[in-house]
């Protein structure tokens, strides 16, 4: 590193040179230094003293030396410099943005310090300095979205012909990510569309499994890896193999050492290492991770390793039914694999039917497929089916594949099924439970599943399915609308079956007098102090000059625009409306100027339901716009309603009791004093 002294003589130097990336290179260099020898500000002085350029000088004046660490400002400074680069015939710097993808900086505005850039999707994006060095980066020239910018055909011939140096392209770019976000990322630059993605991957998969610079994981949710260098497998390999202490790591090592075929040739002194590590694997993931265990101990089986032994194994996957949770998160190829090693014997597989309820989609479909020949499971099958309220996951499973499940004679019959099924997409669920409403939801408006559907049941049952679902409350209503619709299109007799909407009572515009004054005075503080302080920045912005170029003023203007729309907008309201003191309201239903007694699971609430803009979650009021007072509106007592909002099984509550609002809902409504409406 450069003395104090000959740093100051360098910095005297690129200033009579007028050497300024001279100087911003000799001041990133030797930072620590520099430091040491200037304050911030100093730094800032040395470095504008090597330029006249009024750009660069902004720049520094730009990046706020002695607010921020000197490292940070140093960095913003060499972007902006960046920014500012051109290389011949090919116009502006290329830069990228998380949100907007590859642009081109098209003009830096010096008075302003702002930098427009072009993007693809949008045209003309100004950046303050400040907000470009945050959200900008520089663009490297290998970056897949510079790819395809320079060399649009051969970005096509890649993406076409070679899928897997496509995604090595994009991981390179991007870094390791999931297939879930690597599709998401294709999907979003417009690499590969939606509707293609399955083939596209299938393609590029095939390609990468042989690539050894690219580590496929196992599970979904972990990151497709890209390796600076092939791995040999040499000594080195299993020195570093040995010390390993990531089980994660442990078991991606072991299955992708046998993947590239080496443990079938490998020496007895390298199985035992190897299972030496599983072993300490197995032992890490106890009680930490099980659906890591669960998936150390399928590779332990199925590689023919004798260490951990599989009887201590499956004992820690049935203890406290661990094997449950290891299900939810393993991908789905494993979950058939943990299956089939806990399902040892008749005894361990009663288990496993047992569990059903228990279990996730994946792994009641691969108990059902591996044992729907034994006796013991369809009986077990047959028994959930026929309780109250099915297993989310079997009703879909049953329901979907029927054909293969017609001959047995241990379910209950095609309506009953059907029953849970309509049920099972009633209302809002949450977690599992709502990935199986989504697959029912699905299957309901499949006009093929519908016509084998009624094709399966008889007249009779026909018209209960038909009458169960246009009775159930809780469907979308458009939704609901159109498959019933579609009902009566597949089977015409339906129609004379179908139960005539009545038409939704219309409610008064209202609202308490409170409400309605508050409103007005929010209206007339727009109008009087919001709008014309907005006329004003206008005025202030044309002392600028080119208003075609000029931001403070488009940006006064946009505000301009925005508060004219609100104003437009709040006097229409505010003709729609009236106040009203919910005098004389009956309480033989729901209606705005009731208080409502609910009884939820949750156990009793009183809501006092009044106007469109009353709202006060302590005392109870809720305005009638809200969709739980929607629910309400019309109901008389012992009706039931959805209560909007629940998570997990679906909800709903019923009117215990209609009554006046009382004394304290009367006075809050009052005007407030000192307000007018």
């Amino acid at each position: 590193m450069a003395d104090t002294e000959s740093l100051a003589a360098k910095l005297n130097e690129c200033a009579e040179k007028r050497d300024f990336e001279g100087a911003l290179a000799l001041v990133r260099g030797n930072q620590a230094e520099i430091s040491k020898m200037l304050k911030p500000a100093g730094v800032k002085d040395a470095l504008k003293k090597t330029t006249s350029d009024r750009l660069l000088l902004s720049f520094v004046d730009g990046v706020q030396f002695g607010a921020e660490p000197l490292d940070k400002s140093l960095v913003r400074l060499e972007k902006l410099v960046y920014f500012n680069s051109k290389k011949p015939g090919e116009g502006g710097a290329l830069v990228l943005s998380e949100s907007w993808g590859l642009g081109t900086v098209k003009r830096i505005d010096d008075f302003y310090r702002r930098i427009t850039v072009d993007f693809r999707m949008k045209k003309g994006h100004q950046f303050s300095y400040a907000a470009a060095t945050d959200m900008l980066e520089l663009a490297p020239e290998n970056h897949i979205l510079v790819i395809r910018e320079a060399d649009p055909a051969g970005f096509e011939q890649m993406l076409k012909e070679r899928p897997g140096d496509f995604v090595k392209a994009v991981l390179r770019s991007y870094g390791d990510m999931p297939v879930t976000r690597l599709e998401d990322v294709c999907a979003a630059n417009g690499f590969v569309k939606s509707v293609n993605w399955k083939k596209f991957w299938d393609s590029a998969r095939a390609a990468l499994r042989s690539d050894k610079l690219v580590e496929i994981p196992a599970r979904r949710a972990d990151p497709i890896r890209l390796k600076a260098s092939a791995e040999d497998y040499g000594d080195g390999w299993l020195t570093a193999f040995s010390h390993e202490t990531d089980p994660k790591l442990i078991v991606a090592a072991v299955r992708e050492y046998e993947r590239q075929g080496k443990l079938k040739e490998s020496a007895p002194e390298v199985r035992a290492k190897i299972e030496d590590r599983l072993v300490f694997a197995s032992t890490a993931a106890r009680k930490v991770d099980d659906a890591l265990y669960a998936r150390i101990a399928v590779t332990v089986i199925e590689l023919g390793f004798a260490n951990p032994p599989a009887r201590e194994m499956r004992d820690y996957l049935w203890d406290r039914r661990r094997f449950v949770k290891a299900a939810a998160a393993l991908p789905a190829r494993e979950v058939g694999s943990m299956i089939a090693f806990l399902a040892e014997d008749d005894a361990a597989r009663a288990k496993l039917y047992d569990a059903i309820p228990e279990l996730c989609f994946t792994a009641v479909a691969e108990i059902v497929s591996r044992f729907g020949e034994d006796a013991a499971c369809r009986a077990a099958v047959g028994e959930l089916m026929k309780q109250p309220k099915a297993p989310a996951t079997l009703t879909t499973l049953i329901v979907g594949k029927f054909e293969q499940f017609r001959d047995w004679s241990e379910l209950p019959p095609l309506i009953t099924l059907l029953t849970h099924a309509i049920a099972l997409g009633e209302g809002r669920q949450g977690g599992e439970t709502l990935k199986m409403q989504n697959l029912v939801r699905r299957l309901f408006a499949d006009v093929k599943w519908l016509g084998k559907v009624f094709g399966w049941l008889s007249e009779s049952d026909r018209a209960m399915f038909f009458e169960r679902f246009q009775a159930s409350i809780a469907w979308d209503p458009s939704t609901h609308h159109t498959i019933v619709v579609r009902m009566t299109k597949l089977v015409p007799e339906l129609e004379s079956h179908v139960v005539k909407a009545e038409k939704k009572r219309e409610y008064a515009r209202v609202t308490s007098y409170r409400s309605f004054a508050m409103k007005k005075a929010e209206y007339l503080k727009l109008i009087n102090e919001d709008m014309p302080a907005n006329v004003k920045r206008i005025e202030f912005a044309k002392g600028f000059g080119d208003l075609s170029e000029n931001a403070e003023y488009q940006y006064a203007k946009d505000e301009q625009r925005a508060l004219m729309q609100k104003q437009s907008l709040m006097q229409a309201d505010l003709e729609a409306v009236k106040p009203d003191e919910f005098a004389g309201v009956a309480t033989d239903e729901v209606a705005p100027g009731v208080a409502v007694v609910v009884s939820t699971p949750d156990g009793e609430k009183t809501y006092c339901v009044l106007g469109e803009w009353d709202n006060d979650i302590e005392l109870g009021v809720l305005s009638s716009k809200t969709r739980l007072a929607q629910n309400m509106l019309g109901k008389k007592p012992g009706d039931q309603f959805e209560m909007p909002g629940s998570e997990g099984s679906v909800a709903f509550g019923s009117v215990k009791e209609i009554r006046e609002l009382p004394a304290e809902i009367r006075e809050w409504m009052k005007l407030p004093p000192g307000m007018q409406i």
